[in-house]
């Protein structure tokens, strides 16, 4: 489980590489979009619509590239939030087909066992009974 567990963490900062490097790109589009805008005179509400769109794109795609990379780091380091802050964002990353939905399904099936349980210091679940009533007077 440690290896898939470093795997996992690993995963998340290349994830969140390629996020920040997305957001960057897409600041860059943003600023050749207002600088192409300004040197052609375009006025109106689309030109300054579109670069605020880049920006906002931006903001959004580059700051959770960042915080993948803070949750794979801590999930290297085995830090109890890190778990917890991959498994809320396994959810959304299931709709960014392909490598979100794989990382999402991966993050799910390698934290929701015991064995990930303790190694975050965590108690395992307890069992399941599945007898009935009578069996346990």
């Amino acid at each position: 489980m440690r290896l898939h567990l470093d795997v996992l963490g690993w995963l998340h900062v290349l994830w969140g590489a390629f996020g920040v490097l997305l957001g960057v790109s897409l600041a860059i589009l943003a600023a050749g979009t207002h600088f192409g805008l300004s040197e052609i005179g375009a006025t109106g509400l689309s030109g300054p619509a579109v670069v605020w769109f880049l920006l906002g794109g931006a903001a959004t795609i580059g700051g959770s590239g960042v915080f993948m990379i803070i949750v794979g780091r801590a999930l290297l380091a085995r830090r109890r939030m890190g778990r917890l802050a991959a498994l809320v964002f396994a959810a959304p990353n299931l709709v960014v087909v392909p490598f979100g939905t794989a990382l999402g399904i991966y993050a799910l099936w390698a934290l929701l066992n015991d064995d990930a349980r303790r190694e975050f210091g965590r108690p395992p679940r307890a069992p399941i009974h599945t007898g009935s009533a009578e069996e346990s007077a």
